[in-house]
């Protein structure tokens, strides 16, 4: 299912504020338009071969819904987005094995409005992050956005990756480290769950068909049985 996602919002200052125009296909980005070096940019760069976005109705959609911010506020009586915090998970992409290069995944994810920072610490130190994606919508009218770290594991290095949202009284950090119990990201969470509860369902309806079979069995051979 193809779906376009768009918004604009005001900034704390004078500045006009952060927006996005995005489509994606179930739920996985296809593309967006980055404000700032006004250009499309495909999740996949491969994908930009099979089909083409005009950049000028796209930055003009955006710049409609700018226009006529102030009568969309007044159409929702003005009523302020509700600070709904993240929840975060930090995990690896690969499994850990020391010394071998690899990726660590920070998901802040169900937040709203889409405004937060997210840094990466190591050692106490600020790092850059390998990637950031922009904000991926939710069903639930929430957002959800990907921190991706590029590093060597080892046994004494602490990383942490730090969450700044209106939701939140401070900021929430979530630490790693070569110990750390390796949590599954959520929609991996969800499958495991899932799969469990199938397994369980299935051996439920096993034993009884099972039950079933011995019960017409049993009463077979006590109809065959001679008076």
């Amino acid at each position: 299912m193809l779906a376009e996602f768009r918004f604009v919002q005001r900034g704390l200052g004078p500045e006009e504020g952060a927006g996005e125009e995005a489509y994606d296909i179930d739920r996985e980005e296809l593309l967006h338009v980055d404000v700032e070096r006004l250009e499309v940019v495909w999740r996949r760069p491969e994908f930009q071969h099979f089909s083409s976005y005009p950049l000028g109705g796209l930055l003009g959609n955006m710049a409609m819904m700018r226009a006529h911010l102030d009568n969309l506020m007044r159409l929702s009586n003005n009523t302020p987005a509700q600070n709904v915090p993240p929840k975060v998970t930090v995990y690896l992409k690969n499994p850990v094995a020391l010394g071998d290069p690899n990726l660590l995944v920070c998901l802040a994810d169900g937040f709203s409005p889409p405004v937060i920072n997210l840094t990466w610490v190591k050692n106490g130190q600020e790092v850059k992050a390998a990637d950031e994606t922009d904000f991926y919508p939710n069903t639930d009218h929430s957002f959800r956005r990907f921190s991706y770290l590029a590093f060597i594991p080892n046994a004494e290095d602490i990383y942490y990756c730090r969450v700044e949202h209106w939701g939140l009284a401070q900021p929430l950090t979530k630490e790693w480290n070569a110990h750390s119990d390796e949590p599954l990201p959520e929609t991996e969470a969800d499958v495991v769950c899932g799969l469990g509860l199938v397994v369980c369902i299935t051996g439920i309806i096993v034993g009884i068909v099972f039950i079933m079979k011995i019960r017409r069995l049993n009463a077979a051979n006590v109809r065959r049985r001679p008076m």
